[in-house]
């Protein structure tokens, strides 16, 4: 695949507005102690085990990852630059502040706000796009900056063609004492469909 297979960021315009409700940037959780065993307001079990983690730049990972969470009744958390990106910042191939980053070995952007308290989670779905062949070096950011020990990891990734390939393979070494699935690519287009199907093929119950 070529150099500007990119997705989640190859259409549309940046967003860095959403928050999502159920894990903000101050790393409290709307569901806490308990209530994360019980019945939510919409009548479905919560899953106190699972976060969906995630960052996406022009809204086609951040589909992928709210209906992971909607599947599954998990919380969330949406990475955000705190420098954020602009439509400038993604033209590749023009010396573009992707183009340099995902050069740059030691390229971490700053994250905005204050990072969420994951240790309550025993799995982290972790989503992001397909830039220049690997995950965004904001994520790596995440990886460095949070504990993972003890947690299954579980990558997935938005892209038009390109594989998961070794985006993810290439971001074990960030979290030594964590353990990782093999992950998915999904097409931005995905459908509810294929996504349940995936996670049904997980067999979560038994990997808990």
């Amino acid at each position: 695949m070529s150099f500007s297979a990119v997705t989640g960021c190859t259409s549309g315009t940046p967003n860095n507005t959403t928050q999502d409700k159920t894990a903000s940037h101050s790393g409290v959780n709307e569901k806490s102690g308990d209530e994360t065993k019980s019945i939510d307001s919409d009548g479905k079990k919560t899953n106190a085990d699972v976060i969906v983690v995630y960052f996406s730049c022009t809204g086609n990972t951040r589909t992928i990852a709210k209906t992971i969470q909607n599947e599954l009744n998990a919380d969330i958390y949406e990475i955000k630059a705190k420098n954020p990106y602009t439509e400038d910042d993604i033209k590749y191939y023009t010396d573009c502040r992707a183009d340099r980053e995902q050069k740059d070995p030691s390229a971490r952007p700053e994250i905005a706000g204050d990072l969420p308290d994951i240790s309550g989670y025993n799995i982290v779905f972790l989503g992001y796009p397909i830039w220049h062949g690997q995950a965004p070096k904001i994520v790596y950011t995440f990886l460095e900056s949070v504990d993972m020990s003890g947690k299954l990891i579980i990558p997935f990734c938005t892209s038009g063609s390109s594989p998961i390939g070794s985006s993810a393979t290439n971001l074990h070494p960030l979290t030594s004492d964590a353990k990782w699935k093999d992950g998915k690519r999904f097409a931005a287009e995905a459908s509810k469909e294929e996504i349940q199907s995936w996670i049904s093929g997980l067999d979560l119950q038994n990997i808990k």
